[in-house]
């Protein structure tokens, strides 16, 4: 697509990304505050904090946060729910992991299937490598990936209605390249006031991938489950990993 950068999706959803993923982030915001509790002390970074689902409430129990967004209208919708004017958030690139604070961290933590909004391996690669700089030793890089379902598409592509109204329609229309491990899509939603259209354009990644990734940047996978409860990985859904920052060897 033309001109499609990171802030893109942001730019483009943020006034109706909220009601468009309707999702409970307790679970999310119980296990993570469960692995700060468990950690090193420090600042936690959320990756891609986008309207603060799971920002607000982890802040909300006492967890240092800050943020980083690509797109400005994301952070704003942040900014004006309660608690949002306080956390500190920089504009720019989630794959440079660069906040302002130049901070080190405790956590690192990404949600949803953002991650996969990196458009390229090489993107991909570079996060975790400048997760794992940012980490303290014996910090932890988070992350939330849905498990790629390739079998949906029928000749690489796929149309499903979300919603379905007397005055609106909600599609998804995605197409598949195998090649690139790409699903370039668009939300359309058609109603009384015209057609709208908001891209979502995403690479995927196996788990695997994910974990020589974890292993190039110096991190060691320490968890991975099925889900924030911590269920068992069964390749299905969404699934929660989580890669550890070693401590150095004591000196001889």
């Amino acid at each position: 697509m033309e001109q499609h950068g990171p802030e893109t999706y942001g730019e483009l959803n943020a006034d109706v990304y909220d009601e468009w993923h309707r999702i409970d982030p307790t679970p999310a915001v119980d296990l993570l505050a469960a692995l700060i509790g468990e950690g090193p002390p420090g600042p936690v970074l959320e990756l891609a904090v986008g309207t603060g689902r799971v920002t607000l409430p982890l802040a909300a129990r006492g967890v240092e946060l800050h943020g980083i967004d690509a797109s400005e209208a994301m952070v704003a919708r942040m900014r004006a729910k309660p608690g949002g004017e306080r956390i500190p958030v920089t504009i720019g690139d989630m794959a440079d992991v660069a906040p302002d604070s130049g901070d080190r961290f405790a956590m690192v933590f990404v949600v949803f299937s953002t991650f996969f909004f990196l458009q390229t391996q090489e993107e991909q690669v570079r996060c975790f490598a400048n997760a794992a700089r940012r980490l303290v030793p014996g910090g932890r890089f988070v992350l939330e990936c849905p498990m790629p379902d390739v079998a949906r598409y029928d000749r690489n592509q796929r149309v499903e209605a979300h919603q379905v109204g007397l005055g609106h329609v909600r599609l998804t229309a995605v197409r598949h390249d195998p090649v690139e491990q790409r699903f370039e899509g668009q939300h359309v939603l058609i109603g009384e006031q015209g057609i709208r259209l908001a891209p979502a354009f995403m690479r995927y990644a196996w788990p695997g991938e994910l974990d020589l990734m974890a292993r190039l940047a110096g991190l060691e996978r320490r968890d991975r489950w099925g889900g924030w409860r911590r269920e068992p990985f069964r390749a299905e859904g969404m699934y929660v990993t989580v890669y550890e920052k070693p401590a150095p060897p004591p000196p001889s």
